[in-house]
C-alpha cells in the first residue's frame, strides 16, 4: 500500500491535515468527526443557559459567582470554628480570624488551579470535613488546653496554638503529597477500570445524604425561615424559570434598547437568600424575634453577630510558615492518609456528577488523575499555609449547576477570588458569618437533594431489573448511612490497642461515602454479573451518533482513525489551556497519566492513533 503523507496545524483546537501526496480522505474524516462531536456535545449541552466555556455578560458572572461563594462560605466558616477549641483558640477572636482568612485565602487559590489546570470542571475546592476527625484525635492525644482564666497567659495559649497547629501542618503535607503521588502516578483512572455506575451511585447518593444532617441543624433554628427560603428557591427554579425579566440594555449595534432576560433561571438561589435576609432584618428590627440570646430563636436575628463583627480586623494578608514550622508524627500522618483516602472518593464521585450536570463527558482518565493530583497539591499548599485540613470538591456548588443551568468555567473563576480578597478583607467576611443559619439550610435542602437525585439517576446504565443489582445497590447505600451513624453516635467504639489503628478505622467507618462506595466496588467486581448487567460499557460509550444521522443512538462504525478523533474532539474540554499543540507533537507525554495525550500505560509507538496527535515536525505517515 502507498504511503500518503501529510502535514498537521492546530487551528481552533483542531489539528487539520494537509495533503502531500494526493487524496482528500484525512480532510473528510476531519469534517466528519467535528461533525459528530459537535452533534454529541450539542446534545450534552442541550439543557445549559452557558456551558463549560462560554463568558456570560460581567454583570451575570458576578451575580453567579456571588451563589457560588454564598453555598460554599458557610463550610469556610465551619471548619474553623469546629476545630478552634481542640487547637487551644476557642474565644481568641484574633487567632481564629487569621485562621479563618487563610481557609478562604486557600480555598480560592485551590479552586482557581482546580478549574484552571486540573479536572477542568465548576468545581469548587473548600475545606474538607473529612480531616477534622483526625485532628480531634491527634489532639485528645496531648495534654489539656491552658485554661482561659489568669492561671495561664496569653503568650502560653498562643505557644500552645502554634506547637498544635505545627504537628496538623505536619501530617497535612505527608498526606496530601501521598494524595499527589495517587493522582499523577495513575492510579487512580487504574482503579477506575473497576468503577462502574453501582459503585458510583452509591457514593454520589451518599453525598448527598451525609449532608442532610447539616441542612437538618441550620434549618431546625427556625423551620419557618427555612421554608420560606425553599419556597423561593422552588417557584423560581421550577416555575418560573422559562420567564424572562424585560431589561433595558445598550449595545453600539442597537443602542439603547429592551431585552429580556432569565433572571429566576439564573440566580434562584441568589434570590431567595436575598428576600430571606431581608425578611430576617425586617422580624429583627420590629423585635419578632426574640433578643433572648438564650432563645433558641435568636440566632435568627441579624445583629446576632454584631458583636464579632465590630471585633474583627479589616485586613490581613496569610503567607506560609505563618504559624512555625511543621513537625511529622507517624500517628496523625497515618490518620490523615486515611482522610485523604476518604475525601479522593468523594472528589470523584463530585467529578462525575459535576460533569453530568454540566453537560460535559465523563472525565477521561487523564483528568481524574490530573483532579486527584492537584487536589493532593492543594492539601500541601495547606500545610505549608496552616489551614488546618486540606481542600476537597464541594457538592452544594455542584448541586447549584443543575439548578442555574450554568456550568461556566468562569463563574467559578470570579468566585476562588471573591474567596481570595475574602482572605484578605476579613472584616466582610464576618458580615456574612451573619447570614442567619435557616437561610443556609433552606439552600443546603433544595442543593443537597440535587446531588442525591444525580447520584440515583446513574441507575440509568444498569439493569435495574436485576436482583444482583438491587442487591448491591440496596446494602450499600444502607450500610454506608448505619455505619457511620453508630460510629458518630458511640465515639471511641473502636479499641484495637493502637491509637494509630483507632484513628484510621475511625476516619474511614465514619465516612458514608467511603462505606457505601467500597462496598459497591467489591459487590460489583465479585458477584458474577455481564456487562450489560452492570453497565459499565454503556455508561463509558460516548459515541451516540450515526454518520447519516439517522439514528442518534447509534455507535460509530468500526473505524479506529474517526473514534479516536471524535473522542479526543468531544474531551476537548479537558484539555489544558495552552499548549496543547506542542504536546501533542512530543510522543512521550502519552506516557504521562496526567497528561491530555495519555493514551494508557500499554500503548506503542506506533500507535494507529498517532496521526491524530501529530509528531515533532508536523507530519505524519498513514500506511
Amino acid at each position: 500500500m502507498e504511503a500518503v503523507t501529510y502535514s498537521g496545524k492546530e487551528e481552533d483546537g483542531i489539528i487539520v491535515m494537509e495533503e502531500q501526496n494526493g487524496g482528500d480522505h484525512v480532510m473528510e474524516t476531519q469534517k466528519d468527526a467535528r461533525r459528530r462531536a459537535d452533534l454529541i456535545l450539542s446534545k450534552m449541552g442541550s439543557k445549559m443557559a452557558y456551558k463549560l466555556g462560554d463568558r456570560p455578560p460581567w454583570y451575570s458572572t458576578l451575580v453567579l459567582a456571588f451563589q457560588h461563594f454564598i453555598s460554599m462560605f458557610g463550610g469556610c466558616l465551619t471548619v474553623p470554628f469546629v476545630v478552634g477549641p481542640v487547637l487551644c483558640i476557642d474565644g481568641n477572636i484574633m487567632l481564629l480570624s487569621k485562621l479563618l482568612a487563610t481557609v478562604c485565602f486557600l480555598s480560592g487559590i485551590q479552586t482557581f488551579i482546580m478549574t484552571t489546570f486540573g479536572i477542568r470542571l465548576p468545581i469548587v475546592q473548600g475545606p474538607s470535613f473529612a480531616f477534622v476527625i483526625p485532628i480531634i484525635s491527634m489532639m485528645n492525644a496531648r495534654e489539656a488546653c491552658p485554661a482561659q482564666d489568669g492561671n495561664s497567659t496569653s503568650i502560653e495559649r498562643e505557644g500552645e496554638f502554634y506547637s498544635r497547629m505545627q504537628e496538623v501542618q505536619g501530617a497535612l503535607l505527608v498526606s496530601s503529597l501521598f494524595e499527589l503521588l495517587l493522582g499523577f502516578s495513575g492510579v487512580i483512572s487504574f482503579l477506575m477500570k473497576f468503577i462502574g455506575p453501582l459503585t458510583i451511585t452509591p457514593t454520589v447518593t451518599l453525598i448527598g445524604l451525609s449532608l442532610t444532617p447539616i441542612a437538618t441543624k441550620n434549618c431546625s433554628v427556625h423551620w419557618g425561615i427555612a421554608a420560606f427560603t425553599m419556597l423561593i428557591i422552588i417557584i423560581c427554579s421550577q416555575y418560573i424559570d422559562r420567564f424572562r425579566v424585560p431589561c433595558v440594555g445598550f449595545s453600539k449595534s442597537q443602542k439603547c434598547h429592551v431585552f429580556r432576560y432569565p433572571l429566576f433561571r439564573l440566580f434562584p438561589i441568589f434570590i431567595a437568600a436575598v428576600l430571606s435576609w431581608i425578611l430576617c432584618f425586617i422580624l429583627t428590627v420590629t423585635n419578632v424575634f426574640p433578643d433572648d440570646p438564650s432563645s433558641p430563636n435568636y440566632q435568627v436575628r441579624t445583629d446576632a453577630n454584631s458583636e464579632g463583627v465590630a471585633n474583627t480586623p479589616w485586613f490581613y494578608f496569610p503567607y506560609p510558615g505563618q504559624w512555625g514550622a511543621p513537625s511529622v508524627t507517624a500517628g496523625s500522618v497515618l490518620g490523615m492518609c486515611a482522610a485523604a483516602i476518604a475525601s479522593i472518593v468523594e472528589s470523584i464521585g463530585d467529578y462525575y456528577a459535576c460533569a453530568k450536570l454540566s453537560g460535559a463527558p465523563n472525565p477521561p482518565d487523564h483528568a481524574l488523575n490530573r483532579g486527584i493530583g492537584i487536589e493532593g497539591f492543594g492539601g500541601i499548599l495547606a500545610g505549608l499555609w496552616g489551614s488546618g485540613v486540606s481542600s476537597t470538591s464541594y457538592s452544594s456548588n455542584v448541586g447549584m449547576i443543575g439548578l442555574t443551568k450554568v456550568s461556566s468555567l468562569l463563574v467559578i473563576q470570579v468566585m476562588s477570588v471573591y474567596l481570595v480578597l475574602m482572605g484578605m478583607l476579613l472584616k466582610f467576611g464576618a458580615v456574612f458569618a451573619t447570614i442567619p443559619a435557616p437561610i443556609i439550610g433552606g439552600i443546603l435542602a433544595v442543593t443537597v437533594g440535587m446531588v442525591t437525585s444525580v447520584g440515583i439517576s446513574n441507575l440509568q446504565y444498569v439493569d435495574i431489573n436485576s436482583p444482583r443489582n438491587l442487591f448491591i445497590v440496596g446494602f450499600s447505600i444502607l450500610l454506608g448511612t448505619s455505619l457511620p451513624d453508630f460510629m458518630s453516635k458511640t465515639p471511641g467504639a473502636i479499641q484495637t490497642g493502637s491509637s494509630t489503628v483507632d484513628q484510621i478505622l475511625t476516619v474511614l467507618l465514619g465516612t458514608s461515602m467511603f462505606i457505601g462506595g467500597l462496598t459497591g466496588f467489591i459487590l460489583d467486581n465479585t458477584i458474577p454479573g455481564s456487562p450489560e448487567e452492570r453497565g459499565i460499557g454503556r455508561m463509558l460509550t460516548i459515541f451516540s451518533s450515526s454518520s447519516d444521522g439517522k439514528d442518534d443512538d447509534q455507535v460509530i462504525e468500526d473505524d479506529d482513525e474517526l473514534n479516536a478523533e471524535v473522542s479526543r474532539l468531544v474531551n476537548q474540554s479537558y484539555d489544558l489551556p495552552f499548549g496543547m499543540s506542542y504536546i501533542r507533537r512530543l510522543e512521550w507525554t502519552s506516557k504521562l497519566p496526567f497528561c491530555p495525550t495519555f493514551s494508557g500505560f500499554g500503548c506503542t509507538c506506533t500507535s494507529k492513533y498517532r496521526l491524530w496527535k501529530g509528531r515533532s515536525k508536523g507530519s505524519d505517515i498513514l500506511q
